[in-house]
């Protein structure tokens, strides 16, 4: 991979200073700062660690692509349209890693300077060729190559004109123990349907399907706990890997690893293409650091214990809940 100098560190968020767990839109306005200047500003982040992030895209891909980039009712309006957006937010973001421009009347070429990798795209932003690229397999899509430049995941809702929704794209390598082939082609409500405490907000499934497309973009922020900073949580380990290696969850109080698991997600629609862009960056925080502040311990903790058994169990903590809660508290 070319070096490229000045890569930022990564942003800082905590998205639980109220001190509660809540299922909750909570979505605001894009932009919004939370203390980390320009980035705030990015709906892709670059930082320090983007050759992990890539090489984990680049193992799971190579693992079987099916399990992690599915398309359903995808259209080439849709598709173009997405693609478009996505370069256009690079090259405006990192115009110093990225670049776009015209080579011939219907022929256009995006090029990378954090893998080196150069994309000819049609004019309707459908992939023709690649250069300099040894990716196994092969780019499947446009999609499938611009997913494999960023840290972010990346999943597309679309609607007709019957207010039908559909999740019509995913590029999902990063994965918190779900799976793409099992939601591909879902409306909004049934994707989320096993989220513990989703029922109000699936009983207005139609309005923020409705608000993501036709809304100016937005942020929001999900959290959980892990005990490895893998990115890489199918539900389905890579072969050779049972589940209680792969999965986690086992907090272990004698040698106690526990990281807090956060998702920046980045609604943006496009109300001519009736769809939206929803991405999905996954950051780590060392919970040994956070419980060294007594602020953040005592937020993490309380948001612990206001978390419902069905909440406990959807997010892998009923087991060991007390065990973390003491460990926290020990300082």
């Amino acid at each position: 991979m070319q070096k490229v100098a000045a890569l930022n560190s990564p942003p800082c968020y905590f998205p639980l200073m109220n001190g509660r767990y809540e299922v909750k839109p909570g979505m605001m306005a894009f932009g919004s700062c939370f203390g980390n200047g320009q980035t705030d500003q990015q709906v892709f982040q670059i930082d320090e660690n983007f050759a992990d992030y890539r090489q984990t895209k680049l193992l799971a891909r190579a693992e079987r692509l099916s399990k992690y980039y599915q398309s359903y009712n995808y259209s080439q309006t849709v598709a173009g349209a997405i693609a478009r957006l996505i370069v256009e937010r690079l090259t405006q973001e990192h115009p110093q890693y990225f670049d776009y421009q015209k080579s011939t009347a219907n022929t256009f070429i995006f090029y990378s300077r954090l893998t080196n990798e150069k994309f000819y795209l049609d004019a309707n932003w459908e992939l023709q060729q690649v250069e300099a690229s040894a990716v196994s397999p092969v780019y499947a899509s446009t999609l499938d190559a611009l997913a494999a430049q960023i840290q972010e995941d990346i999943t597309v809702i679309c609607c007709d004109n019957d207010r039908r929704n559909w999740l019509s794209a995913i590029h999902l390598c990063y994965p918190n123990h779900w799976s793409a082939e099992e939601k591909i082609g879902q409306d909004f409500a049934a994707i989320h349907t096993p989220v513990a405490g989703m029922e109000k907000i699936n009983r207005r499934a139609d309005a923020i399907v409705n608000t993501m497309i036709y809304r100016q973009p937005m942020v929001r922020f999900a959290w959980g706990l892990s005990t490895d900073t893998r990115l890489n949580h199918h539900p389905e380990p890579p072969p050779g890997l049972l589940v209680s290696q792969w999965e986690g969850r086992s907090f272990d109080p004698q040698n106690p690893k526990l990281y807090l698991r956060i998702e920046r997600q980045v609604i943006w629609g496009l109300p001519e293409s009736k769809t939206a862009l929803f991405t999905i960056r996954t950051y780590f925080r060392d919970c040994t650091s956070l419980k060294q502040d007594a602020i953040l311990r005592v937020k993490l903790c309380a948001a612990i214990e206001s978390m419902s058994p069905e909440a406990l169990i959807y997010k892998g903590l009923a087991a060991s809940k007390a065990s973390i809660l003491r460990w926290l508290n020990t300082v």
